[in-house]
């Protein structure tokens, strides 16, 4: 494979040579032979006997000039030819291992022109995949560990009412609800998930009011909200509120930060809900009290499955994938999204073009 490509990019430089030296000797047979035929008869020279001497002369020199300028080529470009195309050669046989699963390897990237700049996509885009093998491994994992505790909660109340161990009772048949709603709950979590994954493809875009928005989403909250006691405060200024964004999507974006708020949110705490506009954009902020989130987290909470406190994700619910479903429907509109923390309040924000 290496040595095809580098022969056939030889081969053109050797061809293209060889027919800049047939047109030189041409040229001198039709042209500087007539031009020495004159010569010769203007200064009274012998014709016949000088042209073939200068004839056999031009081509012999010629040929020896070819030769060297011929070798000379071949060398030069071989070894420059050589020093670009070995970016190339490594890509190849990165691919390779690519397909095989190592991601490990990268080009190495020595200029800035054309090669230089596919060689910096090149590792882009391997870069990208690890990322995305990462994450598929993670969410398998994390998938098999919010499948695997209800399931045993159940399997173990399953066996011992079958044995006789455990009577049956209102509380058991409660718990196994529970558990049964759990998983349709990380089910249709899930599904929402794949959703937005595809999200980018399926907008329905048109101009909608950000402000009523979000009055629908708080208004199916509302009673969420007070049955914690929880005080709601909303700063949604009237007007230059029109966003072009698919309406169900923001919608969706919107529920699942006031769900984040309702469930981080102590009793009698407090949640608030506001608009900022910055030139081209619009953000929209869920504030809630409680308990910070750690300086560390922060980067990853947008992440599938993460949870800053795994040892409360039971007391708390979900699992993990709300504010991953944000993120991804958020970048399907040309969006953006963010967390900051401090020791009493953490506030969620995402933004939109306008």
């Amino acid at each position: 494979m290496k040595s095809r490509l580098l022969r056939k990019l030889l081969l053109i430089i050797v061809l293209v040579i060889a027919l800049a030296l047939i047109i030189v000797w041409l040229a001198i047979d039709l042209f500087a032979a007539d031009y020495f035929s004159f010569l010769m008869e203007k200064y009274n020279l012998p014709k016949e006997e000088v042209q073939p001497i200068f004839l056999a002369a031009a081509h012999r020199y010629i040929l020896r000039a070819g030769l060297v300028a011929l070798l000379l080529a071949v060398l030069l470009s071989f070894l420059l030819i050589r020093g670009i195309l070995c970016p190339l050669y490594r890509m190849g046989v990165i691919t390779g291992k690519v397909a095989r699963g190592d991601y490990s390897e990268r080009v190495r990237v020595t200029s800035d022109d054309e090669v230089g700049q596919l060689a910096q996509s090149f590792n882009r885009m391997t870069d990208g995949l690890e990322r995305f093998k990462r994450m598929r491994e993670d969410m398998v994992a994390n998938v098999a560990h919010e499948l695997r505790a209800p399931l045993t909660n159940m399997r173990g109340y399953l066996e011992a009412l079958s044995n006789g161990v455990l009577p049956p009772s209102q509380k058991t048949f409660e718990l196994l609800h529970g558990e049964t709603l759990h998983l349709v709950a990380l089910t249709d979590d899930l599904l929402l998930l794949s959703k937005a994954d595809a999200a980018r493809s399926s907008l329905q875009v048109k101009k909608i009011d950000l402000h009523e928005c979000i009055t629908l989403a708080l208004d199916l909250y509302r009673d969420r909200f007070d049955a914690k006691r929880i005080t709601v405060e909303t700063n949604l200024p009237e007007g230059g509120n029109e966003i072009t964004a698919d309406p169900d999507k923001i919608g969706q974006v919107v529920r699942n930060l006031l769900q984040n708020a309702l469930q981080y949110t102590p009793d009698g705490g407090r949640v608030r809900v506001f608009v900022e506009r910055s030139p081209g954009w619009v953000r929209t902020v869920v504030a809630n009290t409680g308990e910070g989130v750690a300086e560390e987290d922060l980067p990853y909470i947008f992440e599938r499955f993460y949870r800053a406190e795994k040892s409360r994700s039971r007391e708390y619910g979900g699992a993990g994938i709300g504010l991953a479903i944000v993120k991804e429907l958020v970048e399907a509109h040309g969006g953006r999204t963010g967390a900051e923390s401090s020791a009493s309040e953490t506030r969620v924000w995402f933004e939109l073009p306008c």
